[in-house]
């Protein structure tokens, strides 16, 4: 009994957080289950430079302060083209799960960037982020389709997709809003 009280604490938290972070960047997430694969979609506001913005999508190695994500290292850098090794650990029905995965991203400055699993544990992986400004800041747009390679029935990822992925676009967003406290040099004039 006396779990009780701190699970309702933490329950209630994360309920409260989850509505500021949406309130607060106007985060809009939508998922749709399409035969065997995912659509996501997903949007959010941030009071920051197009820079910023731009400095934070392209921080791959900063992205291991996103829970659930274990490693992320650029393994190259050609132009426009970079690849990442990524290490994702998440929990499905209190079943651990990780995900491998090498990505390519094409980087359009200042615009956003396009991705592409070119190895890993999902069948297929593919989307892009696009930024532009508003009269509240920086607008982020996500889209991505998803097709997952697990034992794990595709009724029980779905659930998982719907009801976490608020939760982690907003403390994306919560993290690119820091970008605005922290100078980034290369937004510097």
């Amino acid at each position: 009994m006396k779990w009780i009280m701190p699970f309702l604490l933490c329950v209630c938290a994360s309920l409260c957080f989850g509505d500021e972070a949406q309130t607060l960047y106007d985060l809009k997430v939508n998922v749709q289950r399409n035969g065997e694969r995912f659509q996501v979609k997903a949007s959010y506001t941030v009071p920051i430079s197009l820079c910023n913005a731009y400095s934070f999508l392209t921080d791959y190695e900063g992205a291991k302060n996103i829970p659930g994500i274990v490693e992320s290292k650029v393994i190259s850098r050609s132009g426009n083209k970079v690849q990442v090794e990524r290490l994702i650990e998440e929990r499905i029905l209190l079943i651990p799960i990780e995900m491998y995965s090498v990505m390519q991203y094409t980087e359009t400055s200042n615009q956003g960037l396009s991705f592409e699993q070119i190895s890993g544990d999902a069948k297929f992986y593919k989307g892009s982020w696009r930024i532009s400004t508003d009269s509240s800041g920086t607008l982020f747009k996500y889209e991505s389709v998803f097709e997952p390679q697990s034992i794990i029935p595709n009724f029980v990822i779905e659930y998982f997709i719907k009801n976490s992925i608020r939760e982690r676009f907003g403390l994306m967003a919560e993290k690119a809003a820091q970008r605005n406290v922290i100078p980034v040099l290369a937004c510097k004039s």
